[in-house]
């Protein structure tokens, strides 16, 4: 289905979100404040590349040495790399970071370091995944092809009833095979798409960029501890795989207790292409909270427990999100619009693998 065709149905309350929008304005004026990031925003920037770059330092430079202590190395590496993909490198790609566009872009290009490719992550995420949310043929983040059945619309199989055993190996293999293989595969399909060239660079550019950050990824984080650090080859590989699954098991959990949920909905288009919500609607029948008490869980996590805020304004900078949950939640229960909230992530995480089974098993 090609992109983009999707109509929403704007007379669908169309008041819910003009006053929600006129509310968030408010408490950005009233509170005298910029909708981007703050002193906060920086801190944990440099928080997460610490945690990211100094144990590779540390390693390369043989200031640790023992096998325990490297592969500690390796897990708080795990870490930072996770906190950097939510924390970071988010909020620059989708323009929320700062109000100096030059500020996001640099800033954004982290993901390149930490085995992405920018352009296909904006392509994905900022106009797949937020336009057409849980939406069959469209959400990239819900197609996991002859691999895993994430909505009731895909065609069910046999291999998919023991897909709840076998998620979480294949979460942890989100990052490295975003790394090895992803961005290639999607450079193909968006080229084909157009979606590639509607980012201003032809295939080639794309193609380009893509192997030189590829090779200084590998460079710096693979072929450094290989030939530096005092642990034997095969135990430098084994860290460097360990890393990438602690950061791809993050990553996929926090996302999908946001969308794959047992009372989120799912959709597919009609035939003349038209959705029965509007598109604010939709963004909140697709989306979900969780644990929006726990400040900590929440700093170390990029305020994506807020996701029904981040879904609704992602131009705005995520350590502004507890605050304006307030607004939209009252908001949603005037209009008698739904606010999907979990008070820990341990429920979310129930409810993700409950789903995971009901669309396992087919009995949705």
């Amino acid at each position: 289905m090609r992109k983009g065709v999707v109509k929403f149905n704007n007379s669908n309350k169309p008041e819910f979100f003009k006053v929600l929008i006129k509310r968030v304005d408010k408490h950005f004026t009233q509170h005298n404040i910029s909708k981007q990031g703050n002193w906060n925003m920086i801190a944990k920037t440099i928080f997460m590349c610490c945690l990211y770059f100094i144990p590779l330092i540390l390693m390369v430079t043989q200031t640790v040495t023992s096998v325990g202590a490297v592969m500690g190395m390796w897990v708080i590496m795990g870490l930072g790399m996770s906190g950097i993909g939510l924390s970071v490198m988010h909020d620059a790609n989708h323009g929320s970071y700062s109000k100096n566009p030059k500020i996001n872009r640099r800033v954004g290009y982290i993901i390149n370091l930490v085995g992405g490719y920018h352009i296909n992550w904006k392509i994905q995420h900022n106009v797949l995944h937020h336009s057409f949310t849980n939406i069959e043929g469209l959400d990239d983040d819900i197609s996991k092809h002859n691999i895993m059945r994430l909505s009731p619309h895909q065609e069910k199989k046999a291999i998919y009833k023991y897909q709840l055993y076998y998620a979480p190996f294949f979460y942890s293999l989100l990052s490295i095979y975003w790394f090895l293989g992803k961005d290639i595969e999607q450079l193909f399909k968006y080229n084909k798409e157009n979606l590639i060239q509607e980012q201003g660079l032809t295939f080639r550019q794309a193609a380009i960029e893509i192997t030189i950050s590829k090779l200084l990824y590998a460079s710096l984080f693979l072929v450094l501890p290989l030939l530096f650090a005092s642990v034997a080859w095969w135990q430098t590989l084994l860290g460097f795989v360990l890393m990438h699954a602690i950061c791809g098991q993050i990553l996929a959990l926090v996302f999908q207790c946001a969308h794959v949920l047992d009372e989120t909905d799912f959709f597919e288009p009609a035939t003349d292409t038209s959705m029965e919500n509007s598109w604010a609607i939709h963004q909140m029948r697709t989306t979900a909270n969780f644990a929006r008490g726990g400040r900590v869980f929440s700093w170390l996590i990029g305020g994506l427990n807020y996701q029904i805020e981040h879904h609704l304004f992602p131009n705005i900078c995520h350590v502004h999100y507890r605050d304006i949950s307030k607004i939209v939640k009252q908001t949603a229960q005037e209009y008698d619009v739904p606010y999907n909230d979990h008070k820990t992530f341990g429920s979310a995480l129930v409810s993700h693998f409950t789903m995971l089974n009901k669309l396992g098993v087919g009995t949705i």
